[in-house]
């Protein structure tokens, strides 16, 4: 058992796992990773369970000192990491020692950096995940964003690093980004007009976003019978269109039932794309059918499989 302090938390970084499954019907959100494929790299690296907790860090990169030997990986948005100021590459299983402190540089593209840490984090569950839900104030370490001073404990492990993750699975990220979407539960509530608009334009993601929802600025949706639905039930992905016409896609944090007509479902293996995108990037939606959908969330599967990743 080691531990490791946080000596500056960077703009935001909280610990975060594959997410809380299985509580929406209360009213309890997924939370998790914004990107569960980067998640993934980071425990591969250091033969951690795919799914294990991870710290998930925003723009700006934190300080840690680590108190005990162990291993780590980092996967995610491109950025420089440094060990006592020596750089260290991205998505490989690199050895640190107790005095050791990772720092990083700027992020070059993406938004968001996962660091694995062989054992991963011994800190409790809550409703079987230790994601950190920050609105509910709970899961994570005592429910909020890391702050300097924080200490952690890690848990012990046994097997060694697992190497370097290959080229093929590493995402390019860019300020422009096209994600691939299906026909939303209410796209009859939008006129022609209204659908065209919102796949022949190009939004911004807006500086009002956050871990529940991407507010996008752009071409105004129009409603062919008003914006409001009975509430139901939604999903990470699903694009909402409120009265003011501008989408808004609900992200990790999202809440479990909303009142505005969806127009559209962002496909699941572009979720994590969408997760490293930050505020001033600009996304244009092209519309595949459910069957493709599907296909390239198998073959995407599949493809991790070869490669040990599940």
């Amino acid at each position: 058992m080691g531990k490791i302090k946080i000596l500056n938390p960077g703009l935001l970084s909280t610990i975060q796992d594959g997410g809380r499954f299985g509580y929406q019907q209360y009213g309890m959100p997924v939370a998790g990773a914004m990107d569960l494929h980067s998640l993934q790299l980071a425990n591969w690296c250091v033969r951690n369970p795919a799914h294990e907790a991870c710290i998930e860090a925003t723009i700006l990169g934190p300080t840690i000192e680590f108190q005990s030997d162990t291993y780590i990986a980092i996967s995610g948005a491109t950025i420089q990491p440094f060990v006592n100021e020596q750089a260290i590459n991205m998505n490989a299983g690199i050895k640190v020692r107790a005095g050791d402190v990772l720092s990083f540089g700027s992020i070059q593209t993406g938004c968001r950096i996962y660091i694995a840490i062989a054992g991963g984090f011994d800190i409790p569950e809550l409703m079987e995940s230790k994601s950190t839900y920050l609105r509910g104030n709970l899961g994570g370490f005592e429910g909020r964003a890391l702050k300097a001073g924080d200490e952690l404990e890690i848990a012990d492990y046994e097997r060694r690093l697992k190497g370097v993750v290959p080229e093929e699975l590493i995402p390019n990220y860019s300020n422009f980004t096209e994600i691939r979407i299906t026909s939303g539960a209410e796209i009859k509530r939008f006129t022609m007009d209204g659908v065209k608009t919102f796949l022949c334009s190009v939004y911004s993601i807006s500086p009002q976003s956050d871990r529940m929802g991407y507010r996008l600025s752009g071409q105004k949706i129009e409603h062919a019978n008003g914006a409001d639905i009975i509430s139901s039930g939604i999903v990470t992905g699903a694009i909402q269109v409120p009265g003011h016409g501008e989408p808004i896609i609900m992200m990790s944090d999202h809440q479990t039932v909303g009142g505005y007509t969806k127009i559209a479902q962002v496909i699941s293996v572009d979720l994590p794309l969408l997760g490293q995108m930050k505020p001033g990037d600009q996304i244009k939606f092209k519309e595949v059918n459910l069957d493709q959908a599907q296909q390239l969330l198998l073959e995407r599967n599949q493809w991790l499989k070869q490669h040990g990743i599940e």
